[in-house]
């Protein structure tokens, strides 16, 4: 009678999997601690500010002003709440679908911070009033010129410039580095060899 033949052991399938989930929690983890920011500032907004009654932290500068924004960022498209709802939950869907893929730390946070931002401002869409898919945002921080945002839109803007600077340098989400990055990464190698040779 032979022996049963061994299956063979698929080492790095073993090892990518715990390191998918640590990525993925790790994300969730920077969305998380995004949505608690966003919840925690806008209850405090609404509680403590007066529509139309700005309170001044550097003078006219920097303000506190509430407002109830029914559009997407910059008040862009009032009217088309749901579609902008629609529009999140398919982003929200797209990253934590793909999220098990990533291996770049740095992109890992760019997302998370989208992640963040879309689901915090996601929540207001969803449970605020005039009703779910159509609540309008709750905004609050102004800085000069700049419209009135939270803390969810600076995730978005954060994340969303973090993740084209790395693009634009050649950093893939998969860890691989492409143009610049990749011709820094071959100069650091090749210093190295001279240092070890000399």
């Amino acid at each position: 009678m032979s022996e049963p033949t061994p299956r063979p052991v698929d080492e790095g399938g073993r090892a990518s999997r715990p390191k998918s989930r640590r990525v993925v929690w790790t994300l969730l983890g920077i969305a998380a601690t995004v949505i608690g920011l966003d919840l925690l500032t806008k209850t405090l907004a609404v509680n403590l500010l007066e529509p139309g009654e700005p309170v001044r932290i550097i003078g006219d500068a920097v303000t506190l002003r509430l407002v109830r924004n029914s559009g997407a960022a910059f008040s862009m498209a009032a009217g088309y709440t749901w579609v902008l709802t629609i529009v999140a939950l398919l982003v929200v869907i797209g990253i934590i679908r793909y999220s098990s893929r990533l291996r770049s730390a740095w992109w890992v946070l760019g997302l998370g911070l989208v992640l963040g931002g879309a689901m915090g401002n996601l929540a207001d869409r969803l449970f605020r009033a005039p009703g779910p898919l159509r609540g309008h945002v709750v905004d609050f921080v102004s800085v000069g010129w700049w419209p009135v945002f939270n803390v969810a839109d600076s995730a978005v803007v954060c994340g969303a410039v973090l993740l084209v600077v790395l693009s634009l340098l050649g950093f893939e989400y998969d860890g691989s580095r492409s143009g610049w990055a990749a011709r820094r990464q071959g100069h650091g190698d090749r210093s190295a060899a001279e240092d070890a040779d000399a």
